[in-house]
C-alpha cells in the first residue's frame, strides 16, 4: 500500500511539472510585453547651411618663365661665374668667352672707320672748293657733279664703317654671357675650354623664375557646364574671385593661390578644359614638373544640405539611398542625389529637405522597422560643425 501511494505522489509531482513547463514557454510565446524597447539608432534632423562648393583636379607645377642660354658668338669658353642650382639675378655674369679675337675686330672696324671718315673729309673738302668755282664757270658741272657723288659715297661708306664698329662691339660684348632673368640656374651645359657657338647657338645652361609658380590642371567640360547650368538656375551662387588651394602629393600643407585663366577650347581627345592658376613660392619649395593637387572654389551653396556619410547607402539598384524616420517612428528608404563630398559629409542635392529625421549608421535596421531615436554622436577623432551638432540635439529632443 505504500508503494501505491508514493507511485500515485510521484506521477502527480511530474504532471505538476508539466504544467509549469508548458505555461512557462506559453508566456515566453507570446507577444511582447507593452514598454518593452524598441531598436535604437542614432539620428540627427536635416538642417540647410552654407556651403562652398569645391572641385579637386591633378595638375603639374610650370615654371612663370624660362630662359635657355646660348652662346650668341663662337669662342672657347674661359670662365664659369655661377654656383649651379643657385638664385641668379638678370644681368649677372655667368660664363665668359675668350674676348681677344672680338677685341681685334672691334679694332679693325675702328680703323676702317677711321679711313673712311678720312676719306668722307677730304670729298667734302673737294665739293666746298668747287661750289663757287662751277658758278664762274672755272670749273665744270661734270667735274662738280662727279666730286658731289663722290662725297656723297664716301659718307656711305662711313656709315657702313659705324655699322661695322657697333656689330664688333656688340660681338665683343656677347663674350660675357649674361643671365636674360632673375631665377634659379640648372647645371652648366658645357666647361671651360669648350668650344661653343660654332655655327650653332650653343646652350651654355637653363634659368627658371620659381616665384611665383604656375599650376597647369584640367576639369571636365561636362562638370563646367554643369555648375553654369545650376548657377543660371539659382542653385549655385558665382563668387567675385575663384580661389585655389595647392597641395603636393603626399602633403597636407595647403597653399592660396588664384586662378590666372581657364581656357576656351576643350581637348578633343580627353574632354577636358586647361586651367592655370599662380601660387607664391619663396621657399622654393615648388619644382617644375611636380604633381600637385589644386581645389578650386566652384561656387556657394547658400541652403545646402550636407549629413554623414554613413547614413548613405547603395540600395539595390546601385542607387544611393537614406533610411529616413518618418513621425511614427518608422524607417523608410529614401533614394538620395549625392554631390560632392565635404570632409566626411555627403553633399545632398535631391531627395531630402529640413526638418527629416536621417537615421546614421543603422546597422540591421531595415525599412518599415519601428526604432527609437538617439542624439547622432560622431567618432570623437571627428570634429563636428555646428550644424551637425545642432542637428543631433535637435533629433534627440524630438523624441
Amino acid at each position: 500500500m505504500s508503494n501505491s501511494h508514493y507511485s500515485r505522489r510521484l506521477v502527480l509531482a511530474l504532471l505538476a511539472g508539466a504544467v509549469a513547463a508548458a505555461l512557462s514557454a506559453c508566456g515566453q510565446s507570446g507577444h511582447p510585453a507593452a514598454g518593452s524597447e524598441l531598436p535604437s539608432v542614432q539620428a540627427l534632423t536635416v538642417q540647410t547651411r552654407p556651403f562652398e562648393q569645391t572641385s579637386e583636379l591633378p595638375g603639374r607645377l610650370e615654371a612663370v618663365r624660362v630662359a635657355q642660354v646660348r652662346a650668341r658668338v663662337a669662342g672657347i669658353v674661359l670662365k664659369r661665374h655661377f654656383k649651379e642650382g643657385a638664385d641668379v639675378k638678370a644681368g649677372e655674369v655667368l660664363f665668359t668667352i675668350d674676348p681677344a679675337p672680338f677685341e681685334m675686330a672691334l679694332k679693325r672696324a675702328q680703323g676702317d672707320l677711321a679711313k673712311a671718315e678720312a676719306a668722307a673729309f677730304e670729298a667734302e673738302a673737294l665739293v666746298k672748293r668747287y661750289r663757287p668755282l662751277v658758278q664762274s664757270e672755272a670749273v665744270s658741272r661734270q667735274e662738280f657733279d662727279t666730286a658731289d657723288a663722290a662725297a656723297r659715297s664716301t659718307r656711305a661708306g662711313v656709315q657702313s664703317a659705324q655699322a661695322e664698329v657697333a656689330t664688333a662691339r656688340l660681338n665683343l660684348g656677347y663674350a660675357t654671357v649674361r643671365a636674360p632673368i632673375s631665377g634659379r640656374i640648372g647645371r652648366a651645359l658645357v666647361t671651360e675650354g669648350a668650344l661653343v657657338g660654332q655655327n650653332e647657338a650653343t646652350a651654355l645652361a637653363d634659368i627658371q623664375q620659381l616665384d611665383p609658380i604656375y599650376a597647369d590642371f584640367q576639369q571636365p567640360a561636362a562638370q563646367v557646364t554643369r555648375l553654369r547650368e545650376d548657377i543660371a538656375r539659382g542653385q549655385l551662387q558665382r563668387q567675385q574671385q575663384t580661389s585655389l588651394q595647392l597641395a603636393l602629393d603626399g602633403s597636407d600643407r595647403l597653399r592660396e593661390g588664384r586662378l590666372l585663366f581657364s581656357d576656351i577650347t576643350v581637348d578633343k581627345g580627353t574632354g577636358q578644359l586647361s586651367l592655370r592658376g599662380s601660387f607664391p613660392n619663396p621657399d622654393g619649395v615648388l619644382l617644375p614638373g611636380m604633381y600637385v593637387r589644386i581645389k578650386i572654389s566652384q561656387g556657394l551653396h547658400p541652403e545646402a544640405v550636407l549629413i554623414p556619410q554613413r547614413a548613405v547607402k547603395l540600395g539595390l539598384d546601385g542607387k544611393p539611398q537614406v533610411l529616413v524616420v518618418d513621425g511614427e517612428g518608422v524607417v523608410r528608404d529614401r533614394t538620395v542625389v549625392t554631390g560632392a563630398m565635404a570632409g566626411s559629409e555627403w553633399h545632398i542635392l535631391s531627395g531630402l529637405k529640413a526638418g527629416e529625421k536621417v537615421v546614421v549608421g543603422a546597422g540591421k535596421v531595415q525599412s518599415g522597422a519601428k526604432v527609437r531615436l538617439t542624439a547622432y554622436q560622431p567618432a570623437p577623432h571627428q570634429q563636428p560643425d555646428e550644424a551637425v551638432a545642432s542637428a543631433g540635439r535637435a533629433a534627440s529632443s524630438a523624441e
